[in-house]
Parts: C-alpha cells; sequence; structure tokens
C-alpha cells in the first residue's frame, strides 16, 4: 500500500511513518519545508513539499492508496490553518485518515468532566476549529480519530478503535500513547471500518 501522511514532521505523524514502513508499506512524506524533514534513516520514504494554504501548489496524490493526516496547529501557525487544510484535504480523490481530538465537536464531553475540564483550560482556543474541521473531512468522506490526551509510550497490545457512539464515558481522563494512535490509524488504513465516521482510538478494552 502507499500511504501519504501529512504533518510527518509531527510527533504522531513521524510514527505513522515509520510504523507503515515497518508494516512494508510505501511512504510519501507531505511536509510543508522537506529541509527541516528527517526521513527515518533507513529510507522507503518519497518527500513532497506541501503547505495546505497554498492549495493551489499542493502535490498531486493519485498513486496514493490512502492519506493520512495528523496536522495539527503548529506554533506560529495563526487562526484557520486546520481549517484550511480541512478544506483542502476533504476536496481530494483518495481516501482520507483525520486525526482530530476527543472532547472537540462531536465527541464534546466524551472524555468526562475531568477531561472536559483539562481540555478547555489548555486548549481551548482551538477546539472550535478543531470541531469545525471534523465537520468539513467528515462531509469529505473522512474517517476521523478523536485521540484522547497523547502521551509518549510503546504501541498498545490491546489497542482497538471504538465508535463515537460506542464509546463509554470514562470517570478518569483518558489517554493514550502517541505510539498507539499512529498503529490504530494504520490499522485502519489496511482494514478501513464501514461508515466508521468517528473512531476513538483507545489503548486498551473501553
Amino acid at each position: 500500500m502507499r500511504i501519504a501522511v501529512l504533518g510527518a514532521t509531527g510527533r504522531v505523524g513521524r510514527l505513522v511513518a515509520e510504523q507503515a514502513l515497518d508494516r512494508g508499506h510505501e511512504v510519501v512524506a507531505l511536509v510543508r519545508s522537506p529541509q527541516r524533514y528527517a526521513p527515518p534513516a533507513r529510507g522507503g520514504v518519497e518527500v513532497r513539499q506541501a503547505d495546505v494554504t497554498r492549495p493551489q501548489e499542493f502535490p498531486e496524490l493519485a498513486d496514493v492508496d490512502v492519506l493520512v493526516s495528523a496536522l495539527g496547529i503548529s506554533k506560529g501557525d495563526g487562526p484557520g490553518t486546520l481549517l484550511a487544510g480541512a478544506r483542502l484535504v476533504a476536496g481530494l480523490p483518495v481516501r482520507t485518515l483525520w486525526l482530530g481530538a476527543l472532547g472537540s465537536g462531536a465527541s464534546t464531553g466524551a472524555g468526562g468532566g475531568i477531561y472536559h475540564g483539562v481540555l478547555k483550560l489548555f486548549v481551548g482556543k482551538e477546539l472550535a476549529e478543531k470541531g469545525a474541521a471534523d465537520t468539513i473531512v467528515l462531509a469529505g468522506g473522512a474517517t476521523v480519530f478523536h485521540a484522547p490526551d497523547l502521551r509518549v509510550g510503546e504501541v498498545g497490545a490491546a489497542r482497538r478503535n471504538v465508535p463515537l457512539a460506542q464509546y463509554p464515558r470514562p470517570l478518569l481522563p483518558p489517554h493514550a500513547s502517541r505510539a498507539t494512535v499512529a498503529a490504530l490509524m494504520l490499522d485502519e488504513a489496511e482494514a478501513p471500518t464501514a461508515g466508521a465516521g468517528i473512531l476513538v482510538p483507545t489503548a486498551g478494552a473501553a
């Protein structure tokens, strides 16, 4: 499978690219500044310059089987960058997996009261844009991952994707390792869930 990774310089995007190579896939890294991207030492990654704020210059992806977007709001990005990315991605003729955040948009409150309070405190200004971006890509047919608090760690052995409608509201703030979320996005790329809509990546039984 040929997998394009948007946001390949980010912490989740980099893991998606590395794990995809480990699984034997071909990887196309879509990055804003190719000169700042250090591909895995073992090679196997094609790098293409891709800036979502310049859609007229966005590279063709006709040779790609699936696009995994780990696009986020980076330091220095102004309001609307994530929305620009969502609009661009929604118009691409390629199956798309989009990384969002649990507690935004359709999953507001799904992480429990404590989690929601902490989320509003630290990323409150971004929640509205994240939710609006999700709406755009969902309308374009993407599968959206509402990831909980992301941490450093190994891939969870009991990982699974849970449809948002079936996700039980936890008492304690949920979390997962970035490596686990990357693995679950690749699991979905390899074996799509029919009518997935929004999935919540979990580290264990949920």
